[in-house]
């Protein structure tokens, strides 16, 4: 995991540069850079795909969270 680099994911995703955000979270398969990758779809409004990721998240599920800015706040947490 690239703590750094997925802060700025993170970041990016916090100011609606969604795609920016993206293309830093695809590069990395660890279950915190899964679970942005899954929180970038569900903003994205695409479920399936977002379902897919949070398979491969350390037991997030789609439902933990309603506001997907909360989220991307927690998982910054995560990295701090």
């Amino acid at each position: 995991m690239n703590k750094e680099a997925l802060l700025t994911a993170v970041n990016l995703a916090l100011r609606g540069d969604w795609d920016g955000s993206h293309r830093i979270a695809q590069d990395y398969s660890d279950a915190t850079a899964n679970w942005l990758h899954a929180v970038l779809h569900k903003m994205e409004g695409d479920v399936w795909n977002s379902r897919y990721w949070y398979a491969r998240t350390a037991g997030r599920t789609y439902e933990d969270f309603a506001d997907v800015r909360d989220e991307l706040v927690q998982i910054q947490k995560s990295l701090s």
